[in-house]
């Protein structure tokens, strides 16, 4: 693998993709209070956590994941389809079944597996997408 040829531009909205995705994921319009449900918090729990820290981290937790995941399809035959199919898989094949069985460990339900799991396995579809699509 040619880290020259990776598209740098294409990792950066890769990450950004993700990070809005989770953003728009575990917002009150989707599944915030579910997932809160899952894991016994409620908001007034989340009030002493500096965003701005938290978000810059994971942000760039996304980017080293669009990175990595770049690197598996930094290659010239691979396109939209096949990144996408790919992210798939790497989010289903191998994010979602971590988090479950972490979760099945930890105790945590059935719900807090599918909101978590199927959350990456978007993200790394989407990323995918865009990382086979952007050369």
């Amino acid at each position: 693998m040619d880290m020259s040829t990776l598209n740098v531009w294409a990792v950066l909205v890769a990450a950004v993709a993700g990070h809005i995705i989770g953003a728009i994921w575990y917002s009150p319009m989707l599944f915030s209070n579910a997932w809160m449900q899952a894991i016994g918090k409620k908001e007034e729990d989340f009030k002493p956590v500096n965003m701005g820290k938290l978000l810059t981290i994971t942000f760039v937790f996304q980017l080293i994941m669009a990175f990595c995941l770049g690197m598996f399809l930094n290659d010239a035959s691979i396109g939209w389809s096949e990144g996408a199919f790919y992210g798939f898989l790497t989010g289903f094949g191998w994010i979602f079944f971590v988090i479950a069985t972490n979760s099945m460990y930890e105790q945590r339900s059935s719900k807090y597996i599918f909101i978590s799991g199927i959350h990456w396995t978007v993200v790394f579809t989407v990323m995918g997408l865009i990382l086979g699509a952007w050369k």
